[in-house]
């Protein structure tokens, strides 16, 4: 999967790593349902940061389609629930 962290680039991620995404993307909808700005900044930046430790930075030559687009870690509510539309940043794995 190519994730891409707006304002830093594009990451590798192995399908392995999916799941906790997908978590850290679940708690990051329920911050914006619940109007905490704080825990959605908290979740952007676990949410990046698992991209960061666990993905393989493409280099800018290597661009490809993103798969999931986190956008940077101090999205105000507001821009959140435009860009969260209920799906979350993190596309739910498909079933084999």
């Amino acid at each position: 999967m190519i994730v891409r962290l707006l304002g830093e680039g594009q990451f590798e991620v192995e399908s392995g790593l999916i799941g906790r995404l997908n978590t850290l993307d679940e708690e990051i909808v329920r911050a914006v349902e619940a109007g905490d700005e704080r825990a959605l900044w908290d979740g952007l930046a676990a949410l990046a940061q698992a991209v960061r430790d666990n993905g393989r930075r493409l280099s800018d030559e290597e661009l490809t389609p993103s798969d999931a687009v986190i956008p940077p870690e101090d999205l105000s509510l507001e821009e959140a629930r435009e860009l969260l539309a209920d799906d979350g940043f993190i596309p739910d794995p498909v079933a084999t």
